[in-house]
């Protein structure tokens, strides 16, 4: 129960899905929780079920000024920050015919441009308070790419890369910072809902699993288990690196 005890942890994307279930673990272990979202009645709720001094924060990630906001009262309500987990995302399908650049852009932002500000801004403040571990959630479609999904793959790949970039730099600057990304494949959250309009939630979410090899989709737990070991000192040898949860879909 003490794995990030003593941690300070901001995850955005906080009110629902991975990002909640990623506060609630981290919570579980030991640390203190910002929850960030521009859904703030989400965050509340999250922060709510927490407890224990949890923080719910306003926070649209692609927006530099709200970043520099979150930051603050990160800092001003908690006193630190060690870990940030950059897990607010949106999944659009198209082709590359299909998709408009508004969607483009829209998709890039959310999923590319928000971790390119969290890192930007957190890296200062975690080193100076003695290093941490900074962890972007990507998707297996960073790695692998799908014709239907054009802008999310672009913007997945891109917080691979970025990610590494960023560890990197703090590894040569001597932050005691740690960057990792992590790459889900299908995981049961609202995100699915697009991929899932044909037919119930229950067929759709059956036709997904036949396609992994373990034979289901992912839970939040399984990846927010993940997130606990790259926030934790138990990974403190691992930086600029993918940590893959796909059910073996990469293997075939």
């Amino acid at each position: 129960m003490d794995r990030v005890a003593g941690k300070i942890a901001l995850i955005t994307g906080g009110a629902s899905g991975i990002g909640r279930a990623t506060a609630i673990k981290l919570a579980a272990e030991g640390a203190r929780i910002a929850v960030s979202d521009i859904n703030m009645d989400g965050a509340q709720a999250t922060a709510a079920d927490i407890g224990n001094g949890a923080i719910a924060i306003e926070h649209d990630v692609t927006d530099e000024a709200s970043w520099g906001a979150a930051l603050t009262q990160v800092e001003e309500k908690l006193g630190e920050l060690h870990v940030l987990v950059n897990c607010a995302g949106i999944v659009t399908l198209g082709t590359i015919e299909e998709t408009t650049l508004e969607d483009w852009r829209r998709v890039h932002a959310v999923d590319l441009d928000s971790i390119f500000l969290g890192c930007k801004h957190a890296v200062p403040l975690i080193a100076r308070h003695g290093g941490g571990s900074i962890v972007n959630l990507s998707s297996i479609s960073g790695i692998i790419a799908d014709r239907n999904l054009a802008a999310y793959n672009s913007a997945k790949a891109g917080v691979r890369h970025l990610t590494k970039s960023v560890a990197l730099h703090c590894a040569r600057k001597d932050y005691n910072i740690r960057c990792n990304s992590v790459h889900p494949a299908f995981v049961d959250t609202a995100m699915l809902d697009d991929i899932l309009r044909r037919g119930s939630r229950a067929e759709g979410l059956e036709r997904l699993a036949s396609q992994v090899p373990l034979g289901r989709v992912g839970t939040t737990d399984d990846i927010a288990w993940a997130v606990v070991y790259l926030a934790s000192d138990e990974s403190k040898f691992m930086t600029g690196a993918e940590m893959v949860l796909d059910g073996g879909i990469s293997a075939m």
